[in-house]
């Protein structure tokens, strides 16, 4: 089934007719949206990801308080630390530098890049989305044209997540391309991605067998480092990791960093010589639709976040 046709069957579950009231809608995004507007978009989309009705009135879930916090709670803090290049200065302010990974060059155009002078191995990223990544192992293998057009591609308003999705975060976020020290044993790295609700790491998960594509794995652990009994679109692993000997760092510096926000993510990578990095802080994990299986710790993981008493 397509996605046009889905969205027609949640438009009918919704008691409307056609797709035709949801694309005016979602094609006046550029231009601005109405909180009643922005709810109609969000809802659809959520219904046909997550697959049940969306409460935003009384939100229990998980994935409806990330629905809730993108519609209600827009703190430019936020945007700082959503913005791959700006949460830098955050990091460094709270808990170091050293928990950076070094910077080859900042640009606003891909035609500022002299691709003669980087280094054999590096990684290019846009500062303001997810998955906009290229990792090069071998610069003579870069085919430097294509590379361009994806840079540019990336760019473009329309891929900013807030007009994909009204992730508020990434809305005004000016675009950058990052080009970043390429990490040792990218593809054998561990991310260790802390779960913060109130300033609070409670759980967390690790991806391994990242090169496997949409079969490597998602396991998530309480604090204890007991695995807990659900996937989250990804499968969990059938071995538990070991916890890692640098572990007490990690919580250390979720909890300082996560503390001003109701909820982010954290996430974290140890390099091949046992040196911590922070990847990024993110504040809608999978947009918030991303399916529990099954469906109850959906609403465990919403029992640990509360909710601000008013919308900011």
């Amino acid at each position: 089934m397509s996605l046009k046709e889905k969205l027609k069957n949640i438009l009918n579950f919704f008691g409307y007719k056609n797709l035709s009231k949801y694309d005016k809608i979602y094609s006046k995004r550029f231009k601005g949206l109405t909180e009643k507007e922005k709810r109609y978009i969000i809802e659809i989309q959520f219904k046909t990801n997550v697959g049940y009705k969306l409460n935003l009135d009384n939100p229990k879930s998980f994935n409806e308080k990330i629905q809730w916090l993108k519609l209600f709670y827009h703190d430019p803090l936020q945007t700082k630390c959503a913005d791959k290049l700006c949460v830098r200065d955050y990091i460094k302010e709270k808990v170091g530098e050293k928990y950076l990974v070094p910077i080859i060059g900042v640009f606003d155009s891909v035609n500022e890049i002299d691709f003669e002078r980087l280094p054999d191995k590096f990684v290019m990223k846009i500062n303001w989305g997810s998955g906009q990544n290229i990792i090069v192992k071998n610069k003579s293998k870069l085919n430097i044209e294509e590379t361009k057009e994806k840079l540019n591609n990336w760019l473009k308003p329309e891929n900013n997540h807030y007009y994909n999705f009204l992730e508020w975060v990434y809305k005004n976020i000016k675009p950058k391309i990052l080009i970043e020290n390429f990490i040792e044993s990218f593809d054998d790295l561990i991310d260790y991605k802390f779960l913060c609700y109130n300033g609070n790491p409670k759980n967390m998960f690790m991806v391994q067998n990242r090169t496997m594509g949409k079969n490597m794995n998602v396991t998530f652990y309480d604090l204890d480092f007991n695995m807990l009994p659900f996937n989250r679109y990804y499968k969990r692993t059938k071995n538990p990791a070991k916890k890692s000997l640098l572990w007490d760092d990690m919580l250390k510096c979720a909890k300082i960093l996560s503390k001003p926000f109701p909820f982010v993510r954290v996430d974290f990578y140890v390099t091949k010589n046992n040196n911590l990095k922070i990847g990024e802080l993110t504040f809608y994990p999978g947009n918030g639709t991303e399916i529990f299986d099954p469906i109850e710790w959906d609403y465990k993981l919403g029992e640990m976040l509360i909710l601000p008493d008013k919308k900011f």
